[in-house]
């Protein structure tokens, strides 16, 4: 059985959140992908490794994803990277941070770096998808379906099995978090587990994030088989055996 917990943000906005409390100890912060939640197998996973190994855990539903409140639609990744900061200055406080970030999580994390870059030390990507909403959806769109947005403020798309309501907000926003031409000094270890089938996520973005660290020990995995989400047992192994290395 898996407690959640909730913040009270207004009368009537509320985050839905899980956290592991441990006093004096380097805490994860789990960040989840484009229209995901908490259900997965991957966040279940890190809050159990935290337990065990007695590190403090943090992992939150950005508004309109989960059982969070609010429209998806009215979303962006000004207002997700927002609410993660909140949970982290009420959770973890001042207790370092290591970033687990998957698919556009790692976008998230990224923006963490501005408000908590002494105490993050280590930065973990799954899938990474910083800037996707520009390069991955926008310029691959069809004259139709951008005019279509630019005039409805949003557009249904299809993307394999899903459908994605992408909005003319979202996609404006996106432009205002531009992050791969930043540049972050911190001496910290950062490592991007990228699968070589990934069909939504290209290895090149992986890529991309270790170039804007400068100072940091830096590690590219590519998973030869691995698709985008990277939550079967196997990989879950391959994904905690890299995060005991940002520990040691």
């Amino acid at each position: 059985m898996t407690n959640y917990n909730y913040l009270k943000l207004t009368k009537t906005k509320k985050i839905r959140y899980l956290k592991h409390i441990q006093k004096n100890s380097p805490y994860i912060v789990f960040l989840h992908g484009f229209m995901s939640d908490l259900e997965g197998k991957k966040p279940k996973m890190f809050l159990n490794f935290a337990k065990k190994n007695k590190i403090g855990f943090l992992a939150l539903e950005y508004s309109g994803h989960g059982k969070s409140s609010g429209k998806f639609t009215k979303g962006n990744i000004s207002k997700w990277s927002k609410e993660t900061s909140l949970l982290i200055k009420k959770i973890v406080k001042k207790n370092k941070i290591i970033l687990v970030g998957s698919s556009m999580g790692a976008w998230i994390s990224l923006n963490q770096f501005k408000f908590f870059e002494k105490q993050i030390k280590g930065f973990l990507g799954i899938g990474s998808a910083p800037e996707f909403l520009e390069n991955l959806m926008w310029k691959k769109f069809s004259k139709k379906i951008r005019l279509e947005i630019i005039k409805n403020g949003i557009s249904y798309v299809k993307h394999g099995n899903y459908e994605y309501p992408i909005t003319y907000q979202l996609i404006k926003d996106g432009r205002k978090n531009k992050i791969l031409n930043s540049k972050i000094k911190s001496k910290i270890t950062v490592i991007m587990v990228h699968g070589k089938k990934d069909e939504v996520v290209p290895v090149s973005y992986s890529k991309k994030i270790l170039k804007i660290f400068k100072n940091a020990k830096k590690k590219l995995v590519i998973v030869n088989n691995g698709d985008h989400s990277l939550s079967s047992p196997k990989y879950l192994s391959l994904l905690k055996k890299e995060l005991k290395l940002i520990f040691n």
